[in-house]
């Protein structure tokens, strides 16, 4: 069979599988689950065309490495071939262990237990069925490989995660200011002293870099429809799980009426538990919804039909906490006119803040390398004005609340 295949990406162009033990684990049925994973979560509700996957991003994030290692070979960075197909393997697969709609479970029926946690189980998993081939890519994702710019180019504030979501989310999203030029900061990419570092003419680059990670994350992923969208599905996941646990059992697949029914931490997800969270997909969530939206249950029947049929709820964004009254006029009104418990209540009025930091002080930074040899982070480097401001987190804060109309 042949297995260097050729994908055809619509950012990217042609992407070239580099090897037959690559092939083998995109084929694996815990990566080809990703196809059913929205990279976005619920995004689409407010662009439409954000219907692309985890698949997506992980083949684009190998096409992206597999550039960065050819340019570092190129200026004379030695990078074994175990260390390269490690690059491979540690990037197609950071994003496995994310979980339906990819963030709404780790906040509702899996109690604590990151998505990266559960990237690392799969990763070992497979490591085993692989005979050992993964133990390197395993080091190297875990940040503890010697080599310290090889694990930046996994999870660092430049790597080729950000570099493939702020170009691919833009495009599906249709956002403009997302549009970085993630090839351009791949080529000017070097290493020094085991760190990675940006040459000189890559400043320009990396400063849109950063600025378009702020505006994305304004305009998208902290959008306020997406946030109460995302927000009401925790809640659908909570509630059906609170149903189970007193006795009303709901329709669902069995994948997961085992989550329903089963208090999941770190302490017991066991490879059981792995193999059934790998069979859970955006679909279980959808079709259990569509269900749920004739429950007899107040508060679960109207959280799903609100998400099936975008009536969310009204999100006001404030720069300040929203006061105690506010929201107690709004739990009062909703009592009242539906004859609900106050805890019923506050599944529909609720408050909650967002955090923006587009760059990050304290961090190992973006080192931006001169042509005499000085290095020096890109907040010093850079004339614009705003990179320092850039790397103040900045919080803003909502309360949601009914529009007219509950059933």
């Amino acid at each position: 069979m042949n297995k260097l295949k050729i994908l055809n990406d619509p950012i990217y162009g042609f992407i070239t599988i580099p090897n037959s033990l690559i092939f083998d684990l995109i084929q694996h049925k815990y990566f080809q689950r990703l196809r059913r994973i929205t990279q976005m979560g619920l995004s689409y509700l407010v662009y439409p065309g954000a219907h692309h996957t985890r698949f997506h991003h992980a083949i684009g994030c190998m096409h992206l490495m597999q550039q960065a290692v050819n340019v570092l070979r190129f200026k004379g960075v030695s990078i074994s071939d175990d260390e390269e197909n490690a690059l491979y393997i540690a990037i197609l697969l950071h994003d496995i262990g994310h979980g339906p709609f990819s963030h709404a479970m780790e906040h509702s029926i899996v109690n604590n237990v990151s998505h990266e946690e559960i990237s690392l189980l799969f990763m070992e998993r497979l490591n085993e069925e692989f005979n050992g081939t993964l133990t390197l890519a395993i080091a190297v994702f875990k940040g503890e490989y010697h080599r310290n710019f090889l694990c930046q180019l996994i999870s660092g504030q430049l790597d080729m995660d950000r570099a493939d979501y702020l170009k691919r989310d833009s495009f599906y999203t249709g956002v403009a200011e997302g549009n970085i030029n993630s090839e351009r900061l791949i080529t000017m990419l070097n290493v020094v002293d085991d760190e990675l570092v940006v040459e000189e003419k890559g400043i320009y680059s990396v400063e849109k870099f950063i600025v378009a990670r702020r505006l994305m994350y304004w305009q998208v992923y902290l959008h306020k429809t997406s946030l109460v969208a995302e927000q009401l599905l925790i809640r659908v996941l909570k509630r059906a799980k609170e149903l189970h646990e007193n006795g009303h059992k709901l329709y669902a697949s069995k994948a997961l009426v085992y989550f329903l029914d089963t208090k999941i931490t770190k302490t017991n997800f066991t490879t059981e538990t792995l193999d059934i969270f790998a069979r859970l997909d955006d679909y279980d969530i959808i079709s259990a919804m569509k269900q749920w939206q004739y429950e007899d249950d107040f508060v679960l029947r109207n959280l799903c039909e609100m998400i099936i049929n975008r009536n969310l709820l009204k999100i006001k964004l404030k720069k300040k906490p929203a006061k105690i009254n506010n929201l107690e006029n709004h739990m009062q009104a909703l009592m009242q006119t539906y004859n609900i418990t106050s805890y019923e209540a506050a599944y529909f009025v609720f408050t909650g803040s967002i955090s923006n930091q587009a760059y990050q002080l304290k961090h190992k930074g973006i080192n931006i390398l001169y042509k005499n040899g000085k290095i020096e982070d890109i907040v010093k480097a850079s004339d614009h004005l705003n990179l320092k401001t850039l790397s103040k987190p900045v919080t803003k804060y909502y309360i949601c609340f009914p529009k007219a109309g509950i059933k």
